[in-house]
């Protein structure tokens, strides 16, 4: 179990993956695999996306910029960096993200190999997609000039 994964569980507690799952909209099966740090379908590395954490830290009641931390999308050491995301850029991601997700809902005939995606396969899918917007923002703030960079 990762370090993410380890705190997860604690933060659970008593609580069952189905409750945990009400309460974020994710599926327990997700949630436990997070909790193990692997997917139980590949045995891969899992690695969940900013708003997956977002939803974990309200239903935890636990800061989310710690969760994101522990995840590694904040490095403590480079807190500084210039391509650092603001709050603006965050916000910015986030009403994209949801604005893929309800296209995702009510997409009738998505599918992946002639097979139905199922719900965990969306949320991977997302949770791609957020990584990418997420990289190429942060690739895009780089190459700002600093006179015309906005230091919120």
């Amino acid at each position: 179990m990762n370090e993410l994964g380890e705190l997860l569980r604690k933060l659970r507690g008593k609580r069952s993956l189905r409750n945990v799952a009400k309460l974020t909209d994710l599926s327990h099966t997700y949630i436990s695999d997070l909790e193990k740090g692997f997917s139980h379908n590949t045995k891969a590395p899992i690695n969940p996306s900013p708003d997956t954490l977002k939803r974990l830290a309200k239903a935890y009641e636990y800061p989310y910029e710690e969760l994101l931390t522990k995840a590694g999308y904040i490095d403590e050491e480079n807190e500084n960096d210039q391509a650092k995301l603001n709050t603006k850029d965050e916000l910015d991601i986030a009403k994209r993200m949801e604005q893929l997700r309800k296209d995702l809902e009510k997409g009738d005939g998505l599918s992946f190999s002639g097979e139905p995606m199922s719900e965990e396969a969306k949320e991977s899918l997302l949770e791609a997609m957020e990584y990418a917007v997420r990289q190429t923002q942060r690739i895009n703030k780089k190459y700002i000039p600093k006179k015309y960079r906005d230091d919120n």
